[in-house]
């Protein structure tokens, strides 16, 4: 089966209620770095990242990619999970159905995940009761146990406490050092710099800038850029 990516966005607009969100954005995503989204608040990362996954259609433009069976290759984790009224193990067999794994399967390949985010003791447990930071590293189990080409992080630690984000970071570099294209939003600039390859920055609904991080962070291009990085930027 040929991969997935290349993916490629072709003139991607989108707009809700009367206002253009993203506009005319072209991008092609490789396989291999991690590219972090950055942008202020409402400059349209969450937008674009949905729009990538498949869940927004864009209302002009194209949204390619390469392979087939895209739609179960790739997988997104968000800022806050959902979790099912089940056991934090059930969560996982239950997205491994989906994704048509053979039932005798399945519990092996969940127990594994569970233990590669350290939750293989809670196994039983109800997710609900988790605390938030087990929520989100349950639900990068669950995309662990389906192991994407690709995997989309839509600001993943923006409600946790310093620990737990050190937590998913760790994940998160585990997703990229087994070969998991990884595309994250954040609106943290250590985050991006601990986890990232390339940076899109994003202004009001554009691509402002693209650069590696080694040369974004010192040297931004666009003035929105350098707004940002010293933090007098504050909305999109």
């Amino acid at each position: 089966m040929s991969a997935i990516l290349p993916l490629r966005l072709e003139e991607v607009s989108f707009a809700a209620g009367g206002r253009a969100i993203i506009e005319r954005v072209s991008l092609v995503l490789e396989a291999g770095p991690s590219t972090i989204i950055l942008g202020a608040n409402g400059a349209g990362k969450s937008v674009l990242m949905r729009l990538m996954h498949g869940l927004l259609a864009p209302t002009a433009g194209r949204v390619a990619w390469s392979g087939e069976g895209a739609r179960r290759r790739q997988a997104m984790v968000f800022q806050r999970p959902v979790m099912l009224r089940r056991s934090a193990i059930a969560n996982v067999t239950y997205a491994l159905e989906v994704a048509g794994v053979p039932a005798a399967e399945r519990e092996r390949l969940a127990t594994d995940a569970l233990s590669e985010v350290g939750l293989r003791n809670v196994a039983r447990r109800p997710a609900r009761v988790l605390s938030g930071g087990e929520q989100q590293r349950l639900a990068l189990a669950r995309a662990w146990a389906l192991h994407p080409e690709v995997l989309f992080l839509d600001e993943p630690t923006a409600s946790l406490d310093p620990g737990a984000t050190r937590e998913v970071d760790t994940i998160i570099k585990a997703f990229d050092a087994a070969g998991t294209k990884i595309v994250m939003s954040t609106h943290s600039l250590g985050q991006a710099r601990r986890l990232g390859d390339e940076v899109i920055f994003l202004h009001q609904g554009r691509v402002a800038e693209r650069a590696p991080m080694e040369k974004f962070f010192p040297q931004p291009a666009s003035p929105e850029a350098a707004a940002f990085v010293k933090g007098e930027l504050p909305w999109g």
